[in-house]
């Protein structure tokens, strides 16, 4: 598994982009939902084949070609696996989820898991995640740990890189009111200098972590093909990637990111490379072309989760932070402790609130929590 270092757990940003593969191009390069459909085969051939489901745009496309392929073939159905949570509105997907389930015809094999404070950042089952592996990239990487437990000999099916690949652009000039008040915001945040977007860091290392973000935000490629080949070479990605790898093979499954599919990335390239700030949306109703129910593409609020991992388990553990265990080169800890004074503490220091109390908490045998504590529905 790769593993982020010091400076990256610290400022909070996973930066980098490995030099361009030399690789042939592809030969006999297949429409996009062809490509997609290979990809899925791939896991449906290994039941269970589990899908992480969380009822938005990418994982409701993964889901639906694995439905479509594995009916085809006369393979056993995937399996969704769903996480719903309690005090996190904006996180929630229910009404899409539904939707999509109830357009597939496949709610009798839906699993869902209802989550409290279960997916804090230093809750039961991020400590499970910790204890054994240390921090790791995306600091989110538990929540797929009982995903993985579900798929055990199996195949694990995610969304990752729909982020990437399939939207993220930098907007197009503003042409409404909320457009243009959309980018004053946007412009004040780039702007802010390194001391107000890292002040929980030393000065030299802000204005290093600052200068290393601008320039690879501005390095983001415009045209689709290219941010293919850029996105799929970044270090955030490939950690990702590599993370949940390595969480599946634990569990003796294989962990399959149709989306990042060399197949359906060239397919995708050849369709619409040379298009600019397309929506998410459109390329996705280009890719589908009405072959799948229109509720898997249907345009949906982007849910936010932030709610769901700054918890009463975070919320204690900053508050009661004595300031040890930070890397006084990279992070100063009373600029730490006094942002950490008021809530909701910043995002960029999630990593280190891992960080700190694995510090606080090394790993023992009796301190680590079994899966008993999640609670799993299968729907009927």
């Amino acid at each position: 598994m790769l593993r982020p270092t010091p400076f990256d757990l610290a400022t909070g940003t996973l930066l980098g982009v490995a030099p361009p593969p030399r690789r042939p191009v592809p030969a006999g390069v297949p429409d996009p939902l062809d490509a997609l459909d290979a990809a899925v085969l791939a896991g449906l051939s290994r039941p269970p084949c589990v899908v992480s489901f969380s009822g938005g745009l990418d994982s409701s496309l993964i889901l639906a070609v694995a439905v479509r392929a594995a009916r085809r073939e006369g393979l056993p159905d995937p399996v969704p696996v769903t996480w719903r949570f309690t005090g996190a509105p904006r996180a929630d997907e229910s009404d899409w989820q539904e939707r999509v389930i109830g357009a597939l015809g496949i709610g009798g094999s839906w699993q869902i898991l209802r989550a409290d404070d279960d997916l804090d950042l230093v809750g039961p089952v991020a400590r499970r995640l910790l204890h054994r592996h240390g921090v790791v990239h995306p600091v989110n990487l538990h929540l797929h740990l009982p995903i993985a437990e579900l798929a055990t000999g199996g195949s694990l099916l995610t969304g990752a890189g729909g982020d990437q690949i399939l939207a993220g652009w930098r907007r197009p000039p503003a042409a409404s009111l909320h457009d243009r008040l959309w980018w004053l915001r946007h412009a004040a945040r780039t702007r802010q200098g390194p001391a107000a977007m890292f002040p929980w860091l030393r000065p030299t290392v802000a204005r290093e972590a600052h200068r290393a973000l601008r320039a690879e935000l501005r390095a983001e490629p415009r045209e689709l093909r290219h941010r293919i080949a850029w996105h799929t070479r970044r270090r955030d990605l490939r950690m990702t990637c590599s993370a949940l790898a390595a969480l599946a093979a634990e569990h003796q499954a294989t962990a399959i990111q149709p989306l990042l599919d060399e197949g359906f990335l060239a397919a995708l390239a050849l369709l619409a490379g040379d298009r600019r700030n397309i929506g998410r949306d459109r390329l996705l109703a280009e890719i589908v072309r009405g072959a799948l129910p229109a509720e898997v593409t249907a345009p949906r609020r982007k849910a936010r989760f932030l709610e769901v991992f700054f918890r009463t388990p975070t919320r204690e553990f900053v508050r009661s932070w004595d300031g040890s265990g930070a890397d006084p080169q990279l992070v100063d800890p009373d600029g730490l402790r006094r942002l950490w004074s008021h809530w909701p503490i910043p995002g960029g220091t999630a990593s280190l609130v891992q960080q700190l109390w694995l510090a606080a908490n090394p790993s023992g045998a009796a301190s680590r929590p079994t899966r008993s504590d999640i609670n799993l529905e299968v729907k009927s």
